[in-house]
């Protein structure tokens, strides 16, 4: 088990490295599964260099889609951090959301659906993170068996997620068009298939 310490401080930042260090590795296993389904375009290796182009193209979309991935995440994380801690959730709620807004706007993917989408999954993601903040265990799987206790369990809160993820993606559909693969939620159905294997992965523990 994770070391006790009487004031819980060191435990707590154990538990959220730990959550912040499984949720980076998703948002990379899912960006780079997205890209090796892709086809090959066979005109790169004609030309002299241009694999290396494609290297960094792809190393630049692996990072910028972990960090669309990761900044509401890291969001409902410190919210639920300091919620196991003792403060009020609707304290910082409002803050979290107006975060969420400024990022939208600056992603030029800000719309009343889109932000309210955004604040329900919010709201679930404080949910999952805090029961996993309540949790123990030797590592993140450790933790995720112990919140949710059986997979039934953890699959309703996926679930939920999933639906809620689905009214993003009409609602940015909408906005920018449903063929726009610059989209980071182009990538959804992978991450739906990466949520499988560690579902598999986390109950076979």
């Amino acid at each position: 088990m994770l070391e006790d310490h009487s004031d819980g401080r060191l435990v707590m930042e154990s538990k959220y490295n730990l959550i912040l260090s499984a949720e980076e590795s998703f948002a990379r296993r899912v960006a780079l599964a997205d890209i090796v389904t892709r086809p090959v375009k066979p005109w790169l290796q004609l030309i002299p260099g241009m694999f290396i182009f494609d290297f960094l193209k792809r190393t630049t979309e692996i990072r910028r889609y972990s960090q669309y991935f990761m900044f509401p995440r890291k969001i409902a994380m410190d919210l639920s951090r300091v919620t196991v801690n003792g403060k009020q959730r609707n304290d910082g709620l409002s803050q979290a959301e107006e975060e969420i807004k400024i990022w939208l706007r600056s992603l030029r993917q800000h719309s009343p659906a889109i932000h309210q989408a955004h604040a329900a999954i919010l709201n679930l993601l404080i949910d999952h993170y805090t029961k996993l903040f309540k949790a123990d265990g030797d590592n993140y799987y450790g933790l995720v068996k112990d919140a949710y206790k059986n997979q039934e369990s953890y699959d309703a809160y996926l679930k939920q997620l999933t639906s809620l993820e689905q009214d993003l993606v009409m609602a940015i559909n909408e906005l920018l068009g449903e063929n726009d693969r610059k989209r980071p939620l182009a990538k959804q159905p992978q991450v739906e298939e990466q949520r499988k294997k560690e579902k598999g992965a986390i109950f076979m523990e």
